[in-house]
């Protein structure tokens, strides 16, 4: 079964109020429609940088993304994963103020996680960075994962009907 890495966004566009945006209340609405639906059937894996996020801000919001996420395995955080992230940021791949997003790719890719699922599209699925991604990781001797959002992944399903 395919593995999916879920970072922070997911959860807080999952429990956010509905925004009146609509750009953004499409993102809600599609996030929770993929989650409700099984996640497309990914055995899901997150990391205690995701929690420590997650626990930040407005806490009735913080505790309701923590809650979503507590039955969701965390993976360890190896000495390659911390080296990883830090080479994202040293080789200006991922700016270092953005250090958490570059641990988030570099646990998922560490871990050989197939889906890195985010709504962070500025440090982790950018595709102006993707291609420096994917040789950096590489050199350090792992594969990048598909890094894609939940429409993207509801795209497929719908295709599927």
């Amino acid at each position: 079964m395919a593995t999916a890495y879920i970072e922070t966004t997911i959860p807080s566009y999952y429990v956010a109020r509905t925004s009146d945006s609509l750009l953004q209340a499409a993102k809600q609405a599609a996030t929770r429609r993929w989650w409700d639906e099984g996640c497309s059937g990914f055995d899901l894996f997150t990391s205690l940088e995701t929690l420590d996020e997650a626990s930040k801000g407005d806490s009735l919001m913080a505790a309701d993304r923590l809650k979503l996420l507590q039955d969701i395995p965390l993976l360890p955080l190896p000495d390659q994963a911390l080296e990883l992230a830090q080479s994202l940021v040293v080789l200006g791949i991922v700016p270092s103020k953005a250090a958490s997003d570059a641990l988030h790719i570099a646990v998922a890719s560490v871990h050989r996680i197939d889906y890195l699922v985010t709504w962070n599209f500025k440090h982790i699925a950018n595709p102006f960075i993707r291609d420096r991604l994917r040789i950096a990781v590489a050199n350090a001797g792992f594969e990048l994962p598909v890094m894609c959002s939940p429409d993207e992944l509801l795209q497929n399903e719908d295709e599927d009907d």
